[in-house]
């Protein structure tokens, strides 16, 4: 069976991207072998619809293009995949890079120029507190390996 890893539900190429769309990412036939996949949005857990006005994280909030503030529901969905996390043992997560949610270690600035600042979405920021370690799609390799040296 092997370890958990929690994923962004979007690159398993479900539509649930806040344009409705997916982000199906290669490489996860590897990944499967190797672990139990646990897919999550933490958008949707929170509540926001599919699709919806595209959101980003300016400092402690989350905010949307139009001017809303949509904080709460994102909190509501990283503390809902905290029950997951807790629930199946996950120690590894898989998430979509720079997403105001599953962004790890960079994000957009809320500004909604495509402006890239250091800094984690709302549920890799709780995620990294709970001590996972945490990948985007672009470090399938990378999360391989953990795995499989997790193995010895």
């Amino acid at each position: 069976m092997g370890p958990v890893v929690l994923i962004s539900m979007c690159l398993l190429g479900i539509d649930c991207r806040y344009d409705g769309g997916g982000n199906a990412v290669a490489g996860l036939d590897r990944l499967r072998g190797l672990c139990q996949l646990v897919p999550v949005c933490p958008e949707q857990l929170g509540g926001l619809p599919t699709p919806r006005t595209p959101s980003e994280r300016l400092g402690n909030r989350v905010v949307t293009r139009d001017g809303g503030d949509v904080t709460s529901a994102f909190e509501r969905g990283a503390e809902q995949v905290c029950r997951l996390v807790s629930q199946f043992g996950a120690r590894y997560a898989l998430l979509k890079a720079r997403s105001p949610s599953c962004g790890t270690g960079e994000i957009y600035d809320g500004s909604f120029t495509g402006r890239k600042v250091a800094g984690d979405g709302v549920t890799a920021e709780r995620l990294r507190a709970m001590g996972l370690r945490l990948f985007d799609e672009t470090q399938i390799d990378p999360l391989i390996q953990a795995l499989e040296g997790d193995k010895l």
